[in-house]
């Protein structure tokens, strides 16, 4: 995800009266869902008490999949050592798993159960480039120097789902209760490039209600409209004529010099740009050779904003800006999307009946080992030294934030999802504040007591809150009509991918090929080591 450690989802909406109240068509007031535990039926009680203490029993199974993932390294459309793991002990708790969905061959769904409501959860799965990282180290100490590793924490979302999910079968299948569980990983979400072809394909054309989660620094979640931004992602193709650089020169049309000439356009353009967007880019391609013109050369683009009328608008200026360095190199372009996301909109009724949860789960008991990394990391990297988040924050929620107070941000195409279903996003703690996201020093948590507890307390929501929707029907008829009657009310979700845009799956191939040899060698093996911290034999912590 695109929203940095320690800016977890309800930190990026802005603070809020919790007296306001959605309104309806019609001028009625959208009843929000009761918060008090005590309102709740005592039966649905006794089955959030079992989830939960079904889920303290899990503790190793889920340490297990959090410690595995993290040891597979395994960057965006490349995560098939990901997905056989997870898949294979989804299959064994009785799930049907469909593989390769949206075209994606990383992808798949898990189904459990039958009618409705049909309750999909969600979290991403893809690693970052070069952030190979010794879990439990508070300093750069790489398992492989080069090498991909989890910078972003997306070692641990699915293996919460997984927990969750199954502690809420087991009361399913003894109370037979109706309902169905749909389990689906954010392949590549690095690269923004597969949740809106899960909704072109129809993943959740019979879905009620989704419940996604992403690593955080604390146990949180809020509503509405979010400070961060949407994006698209473009590659730009320049193709001219080769020629021998020291000898003719004269007779070459440089691919690269068009690349360079984009990019000196869109930065002088960048300041009479929205303060609120924000645009990067890489060169892909720039050549073979210095005594060979390049004939072919490429440039990667991120083009962010707050609105779909605004990531169009960028888009447009960017294609005028390739065309521009075309004519002035008498080269050809092309381009071709690599990915999106449409800004994030999370439903107000499951967020406030998740944050219920919250606060009856409370954070995990932190030890003095766990702040000693915490405070060693963020003095390593010169930031506040905080240690670990001691207090639930607040629930906040805004139904627009407007347009003049956003700054930009991060991006999730988890937006694409949000305007299709009601969606919420839990952030759980299972990372301190300190690195700077896509880090090496963001996933110096991910495999140690700090992950496996914050894991198990999001399960404990997440489960808890899956176990409100399938006894409260309520609650899933007030989240569609807030999706209908305030969200969707004055906004038409249009994808911004075109007909013509497919996966690319292509991407990170080489990478990989590069490195999984050697990162084979450091896969988990917990029939041998409890954890992943003893195979590799590091003590907790290790600090200067």
């Amino acid at each position: 995800m695109h929203f940095r450690q320690g800016w977890t989802l309800a930190a990026l909406i802005a603070i809020v009266s919790m007296s306001a109240t959605p309104t309806m068509q019609g001028g009625a007031p959208a009843q929000s869902a009761p918060a008090a535990t005590s309102s709740v039926p005592q039966r649905l009680a006794g089955y959030k008490k079992e989830a939960a203490t079904t889920i303290d029993g899990m503790y190793d199974f889920t340490q297990q999949m959090v410690d595995s993932v993290f040891s597979f390294g395994e960057l965006g459309f490349q995560e098939f050592e990901t997905q056989r793991y997870l898949t294979a002990i989804l299959e064994k708790e009785g799930f049907t798993i469909q593989r390769g969905i949206a075209g994606i061959p990383t992808a798949w769904t898990a189904r459990f159960g039958s009618g409705k409501p049909v309750i999909a959860l969600g979290s991403d799965i893809d690693c970052i480039p070069q952030a190979s990282q010794k879990p439990g180290v508070a300093y750069r100490a790489p398992i492989i120097d080069g090498a991909p590793g989890h910078g972003e924490g997306h070692n641990s979302g699915v293996p919460l789902n997984i927990t969750a999910a199954i502690a809420v079968k087991r009361i399913m299948q003894r109370e037979k209760l109706s309902g169905t569980l749909v389990l689906w990983p954010g392949v590549a979400e690095e690269l923004l490039a597969t949740k809106a072809y899960y909704v072109r394909a129809g993943v959740f054309k019979d879905v009620d209600v989704v419940l996604y989660n992403h690593v955080g620094t604390n146990l949180s979640t809020g509503w509405g409209d979010s400070a961060g931004n949407g994006l698209v992602s473009v590659e730009y193709t320049f193709e001219g004529e080769s020629a021998h650089s020291g000898q003719a020169p004269w007779r070459g049309r440089s691919a690269l010099d068009a690349v360079e000439l984009m990019n000196v356009g869109w930065n002088y353009r960048r300041e009479h740009l929205r303060i609120q967007q924000r645009s990067h880019y890489v060169v892909t391609n720039g050549g073979d050779q210095p005594n060979v013109v390049p004939r072919n050369a490429s440039v990667w683009y991120y083009f962010r904003e707050t609105s779909y009328p605004e990531i169009k608008r960028m888009w447009e200026i960017g294609d005028k800006i390739a065309q521009g360095a075309a004519m002035m190199t008498d080269t050809a372009v092309t381009s071709r999307v690599l990915g999106s996301a449409w800004p994030i909109h999370t439903n107000r009724t499951l967020a406030e009946t998740m944050y219920s949860n919250i606060t009856e789960v409370g954070l995990p008991t932190w030890t003095d080992a766990d702040v000693t990394l915490a405070k060693a990391v963020q003095r390593e990297l010169k930031v506040p030294e905080i240690g670990m988040a001691t207090e639930v924050p607040p629930l906040r929620g805004r139904e627009a934030i407007p347009d003049e107070e956003k700054r930009g941000g991060g991006s999730d195409d988890i937006g694409d999802i949000s305007w299709n279903v009601p969606t919420v996003s839990l952030s759980f703690p299972a990372n301190f504040q300190a690195g700077p996201g896509h880090n090496w020093a963001n996933a110096i948590a991910m495999a140690t007591p700090i992950a496996h507890k914050g894991v198990v307390a999001g399960a404990k929501v997440q489960a808890m809150t899956m176990l409100d929707l399938l006894t409260r029907p309520e609650l899933v008829t007030q989240a569609w009509d807030y999706f209908k009657n305030v969200q969707t009310k004055d906004v038409t979700y249009t994808p911004l991918l075109r007909s013509e845009d497919t996966p690319a799956t292509w991407l990170n191939e080489e990478t990989m090929a590069k490195y999984r040899s050697e990162m084979k060698k450091y896969y988990y093996d917990p029939t041998k080591y409890k954890t992943y911290l003893d195979q590799l034999g590091i003590n907790y912590p290790t600090v200067r």
